[in-house]
């Protein structure tokens, strides 16, 4: 970290970024008219309100947001779930957000971000995912983490879900930007899939305070990190005014390749890849196509080889617990429900749910509205 920058100082900057209302650049243009994020905080409404040429109401809500929230509390905890609060000053802080027009002013980070010279794929689509939007994030997610890019997403369910799962069932990292504080987890059905991120070397990713909920308005704006992480962004499935594509849009804009899987001509979920195909994105109809537009010097290092691979599931499968074997013959070449899994081995939801999820994550069961069968990826 940057020991020019003192700890009252990077507490103060936690505080101002407490606001949820103001754009990170509002909040960098505050900094530069006081000369400091602690100058801000000794302000009164007025005067603050006169010289940032602000509302006054405005001022007066900003500064009791700023103070309804404990710096070091949140510094603390953050520690306690294993992150660091980066500013821009700071060495670990990436370079891709600072060159974006709006960084984060305060970035928090649970687990490991890639090194800079790692390539990374941005991959987002609706949540309301198809089956065959889930056969291609999967595959796709799938080959482009065997042959070593990061894949980064944002832990939504549909797309996002599908594109981390299938990074850590191979054990290998992710990245998620997440639209609420790094200390809550939305959809609370991904809890599972965060702790597996990390534990496989990934990192969670957000600019909200740490217990911030899940707000309509942290999601787009959320969608900017995705896209500057991303050294390209690769759109699966998606309605034409839908958040990939708010994310497509925001690539382009930084001068970043946005890339989409085409769909049925007759599916809502294929309406916004169709039409940015349209509009000159690039096809994707394999894995090869994407990494075909990672900038070159950043493919040293990827393998194709790496998916001529026996798959994972397969090796898995020969190693499971008897419980888990249960599990699969419960399933068999059929569909199966979580409450039947509850039933037929007669044991509670939580540990139903704990097994059917490790299997998911593995790669040897998938999950479709709610009925679980053999992966055929």
């Amino acid at each position: 970290m940057n020991n020019t920058i003192s700890a009252a100082e990077r507490l103060a900057r936690i505080q101002v970024n407490a606001f949820p209302y103001f754009r990170a650049d509002w909040l960098e243009r505050l900094i530069r008219i006081f000369g400091s994020a602690q100058e801000i905080l000794r302000q009164d409404a007025k005067t603050l309100a006169q010289e940032a040429q602000m509302n006054p109401a405005t001022a007066q809500r900003f500064l009791k947001e700023a103070f309804s929230i404990d710096p070091q509390q949140e510094w603390d905890r953050t520690s306690q779930l294993g992150g660091h609060i980066y500013l821009p000053e700071d060495e670990e802080y990436p370079q891709a957000l600072k060159s974006i027009k709006e960084p984060p002013i305060v970035l928090y980070v649970l687990g490991k971000l890639p090194p800079p010279e790692q390539a990374a794929v941005g991959m987002v689509g609706t949540r309301k995912i198809t089956p065959y939007g889930r056969r291609a994030a999967d595959k796709l997610a799938s080959e482009l983490t065997q042959c070593g890019v990061t894949v980064i997403s944002g832990l939504a369910r549909g797309v996002d879900s599908v594109c981390h799962a299938a990074a850590v069932r191979l054990k290998k990292p992710t990245v998620a930007v997440i639209g609420t504080g790094v200390g809550r987890c939305y959809p609370a059905e991904n809890r599972p899939l965060a702790k597996a991120i990390l534990e496989y070397g990934g990192a969670i990713v957000s600019e909200l305070p740490v217990n911030s909920p899940p707000n309509a308005f942290h999601f787009p704006r959320r969608n900017r990190m995705i896209a500057a992480l991303s050294h390209v962004v690769t759109v699966v499935e998606g309605e034409v005014k839908s958040g990939a594509l708010i994310t497509a849009k925001l690539a382009l804009e930084m001068g970043k390749d946005v890339l989409a899987v085409p769909g049925p001509i007759d599916g809502p979920q294929s309406a916004g890849p169709n039409q940015l195909i349209k509009d000159g994105a690039g096809v994707v109809s394999c894995v090869q196509d994407i990494i075909d537009y990672i900038p070159e010097p950043l493919r040293f290092g990827i393998s194709a080889n790496a998916l001529k691979a026996p798959l994972i599931a397969k090796q898995e499968e020969a190693g499971l617990d008897d419980l888990s074997k249960q599990v699969l013959e419960i399933i068999g070449p059929g569909e199966a429900s979580l409450d039947a899994v509850v039933e037929a081995l007669q044991i509670d939801v939580p540990q139903a749910a704990g097994l059917l999820f490790e299997l998911e994550i593995k790669g040897i069961l998938a999950c479709r509205n709610g009925l679980y069968s053999r992966n055929k990826f």
